[in-house]
């Protein structure tokens, strides 16, 4: 009885702590998704493991340095001296890349730092008459500057400080984002219960002389984990996108009459917010990963052929010091996507 009154006043306390979060960012900056907003690659997964997870998974509590990624409260000092490196081949040849480091700094502050980019390729540029002009890059890069630290029991908060060079042709911006992650773990770890407030922020220059700013893409989430006790099975669900209840694309060229929309029911706009993923560890250095996005299946997938578009898989595997993950996701019936990350811990190979 003891304990659950200790928790139940954790969890009061977590509330607390969201209600003036939320107070303090003010609704100014609950903006939209889908194309609305700046800086979107800062969305795009990275992580195998949370690739064949759905995409997004912030309740995941592991040993792994490319999570707090996700959700800088997931930051713990076991993952001091941990580096990771990550690469996605993406749709259209476009190449995402990801790389992390915990340094081994004593007490109970814990710091990371990350960097994460997109390399678009190389593209012929043309005139108005259409004469060649040569040729030109784009990519955009995000530093992450990630702290956590336990404030209570098993309650830890983190953030992610991220500053944004994106860069298209002659074409240049740089901004300022944040994520605040908290976290909350049950005494037995079975149990976790995260939210987090992702890519806060604002344009600092925008692309061309008097431009306006435009928002990043701002997201509020909710994740929640539960590990069955005595069995090698993981549930893990988030709640995306709490910011925005209706995240469904209304197409008026193929509506009934011109000037409607299509109107969706209530378990299915529900789904859309759901990001469903399960873990299972059949042995002590493999584990195997399934994912499911709703939301990702209504947005890409063809009516007629929607196929795979939204599901996800993963494996993952230890060998000697190195702990090796492959994800793959499908976006549409012409996109699947490949993952791989490696991470290790520097301190094993020093004797």
């Amino acid at each position: 009885m003891q304990e659950a009154k200790i928790s139940y006043c954790k969890l009061l306390k977590i509330n607390l702590v969201i209600f003036l979060v939320l107070q303090f960012i003010g609704n100014s900056v609950f903006g939209q998704i889908g194309g609305s907003g700046t800086y979107k690659f800062l969305d795009l997964t990275n992580s195998a493991k949370i690739a064949s997870l759905g995409g997004t998974q912030i309740a995941l509590t592991d040993k792994d340095i490319t999570l707090p990624f996700y959700n800088p409260s997931l930051l713990t000092d076991s993952m001091r001296n941990q580096i990771a490196v990550n690469y996605v081949s993406y749709i259209s040849g476009i190449g995402v890349g990801y790389a992390a480091f915990a340094p081994n700094l004593m007490g109970r502050n814990t710091f990371a730092a990350g960097i994460h980019f997109v390399n678009y390729g190389s593209f012929d540029g043309a005139s108005e008459t259409g004469q060649l002009t040569g040729t030109f890059k784009a990519a955009e890069y995000a530093i992450n500057l990630f702290y956590s630290r336990e404030i209570l029991t098993r309650l830890r908060i983190g953030v992610n400080v991220k500053p944004i060079i994106s860069s298209f042709e002659s074409y240049h911006s740089y901004g300022i984002a944040a994520d605040l992650g908290i976290s909350y773990t049950s005494k037995s770890h079975h149990t976790s219960v995260t939210w987090v407030g992702r890519n806060m922020g604002s344009q600092i220059t925008t692309y061309y002389p008097n431009g306006i700013r435009e928002n990043l893409p701002w997201n509020m989430q909710l994740g929640f984990s539960r590990r069955l006790t005595n069995s090698p099975v993981n549930f893990l669900v988030t709640f995306d996108h709490l910011n925005k209840w209706n995240l469904a694309y209304n197409d008026l060229l193929s509506a009934p009459l011109p000037d409607t929309v299509t109107s969706e029911n209530f378990t299915s706009m529900l789904m859309r917010h759901l990001i469903l993923g399960i873990e299972f560890s059949p042995e002590q250095h493999v584990t195997l990963r399934l994912g499911y996005n709703y939301q990702r299946r209504k947005e890409l997938s063809v009516e007629s052929r929607p196929g795979l578009v939204g599901y996800s898989a993963g494996l993952g595997v230890k060998i000697g010091k190195f702990n090796i993950n492959y994800g793959l996701a499908s976006f549409h019936l012409a996109a699947t996507v490949h993952y791989l990350s490696l991470t290790t811990t520097l301190s094993e190979f020093v004797h």
